[in-house]
């Protein structure tokens, strides 16, 4: 990015900061959230393992790691550094008996691996397809144009539109491959409209990027779906929700380019921080329909509009979110202290 824009890669790594805390933050939100929902609770300290007991026994797993690190730091490709890593493992699972893999275990651990990745390998050659399709055939340099033309040259629809595009294009591609793709289709159609050219090609960046967590590829979550044994699709729907963040927070910096710090103040940065983080409660409470109790309907677009002015810049959507996020966490309040009120007569009557 920073070679084809022209901007010092420290710029870039300055503007993505804000980003970043905000997709992370809406994650642990929703995930707390979930959990509240759920009743499910943290170990106390007296279900947690005993760390030097951890230690000493169960240390030499985290070699293979550094094996993988030493390896792509000496110059292999990620997939010798992962055969390597996987060989590494076999040799360290021998240390101890309870690790220990005989022939029977051994083809066993290789059968179930196999099978885990075919899904994998099914959605990367379905991808590659695609990308396939779109590059050789050169439609995807007239796209740019076709974004405009169907939008009509308005911004919220070309960005949707670009959007899709990115999440297309973004199909089963490593990272560099995904930016210099989308950067070359779609970033031009949200250049034409006046967007700065960082705040651009970060959008499709972004977008290009989760694809790999949005349906019906989702490369990553199929990959964790394999892992876990989980259902592939139901997976990327999860983490899809899980990740609603990532599908906002391009939106808010291409119309208000101060989230990536262009043209803003020491006390912007510092408002837009701290309003932006208490935006992604709001909006990780709506997902979930859960903020202290369960919320209504109205609750929930309620904090959600509360949540989005929150991250918009801006003294006056700043003021206007805080007050909608307030009036959602009275009302919460006085419910649950109502229910623990009625629950606690109840209990005495009885």
């Amino acid at each position: 990015m920073a070679e084809f824009i022209g901007v010092p890669y420290v710029e870039i790594v300055k503007a993505a900061v804000i980003p970043a805390v905000l997709y992370f933050t809406g994650i642990w939100v929703v995930v707390h959230f979930e959990a509240k929902k759920c009743g499910l609770r943290g170990l106390s300290r007296a279900e947690l393992p005993n760390l030097w007991h951890v230690l000493k026994n169960d240390s030499y797993l985290i070699f293979p790691l550094f094996a993988i690190i030493y390896l792509l730091v000496e110059g292999f490709t990620p997939m010798r550094a992962a055969l390597g890593g996987l060989g590494f493992c076999i040799v360290v699972s021998m240390f101890r008996k309870a690790t220990r893999l005989n022939l029977t275990k051994l083809l066993n651990t290789l059968e179930a691996g196999a099978r885990g990745a075919l899904g994998v390998a099914l959605a990367c050659a379905t991808a590659g397809i695609i990308v396939g399709v779109v590059t050789l055939t050169g439609v995807g340099l007239k796209m740019g144009d076709g974004l405009l033309a169907l939008s009509g040259g308005f911004l919220i629809p070309t960005l949707i539109f670009t959007m899709i595009t990115s999440l297309i294009l973004g199909m089963g591609a490593p990272t560099t491959a995904n930016y210099i793709i989308t950067s070359t289709c779609a970033a031009p159609a949200i250049l034409a409209l006046g967007v700065p050219i960082l705040a651009a090609h970060m959008f499709v960046f972004y977008f290009g990027i989760i694809a790999d967590i949005t349906p019906p590829v989702a490369l990553a979550a199929f990959a964790g779906a394999a892992l876990a044994k989980a259902n592939p699709m139901k997976t990327g729907l999860e983490a899809s929700k899980l990740a609603i963040a990532a599908f906002i927070i391009p939106y808010i910096f291409v119309l208000s380019p101060e989230l990536l710090l262009i043209n803003a103040t020491p006390w912007g940065i510092v408002q837009t921080c701290i309003t932006s983080i208490i935006g992604m409660i709001g909006v990780g409470a709506a997902v979930e329909g859960w903020y202290w109790t369960r919320m209504s309907w109205w609750e929930r677009i309620t904090i959600l509009a509360g949540g989005l002015l929150l991250i918009v810049p801006g003294t006056m959507t700043d003021l206007i979110g805080l007050g909608l996020m307030a009036l959602i966490t009275l009302i919460q309040y006085y419910r649950t202290r109502t229910a623990k009120t009625v629950t606690t007569n109840s209990a005495c009557t009885s």
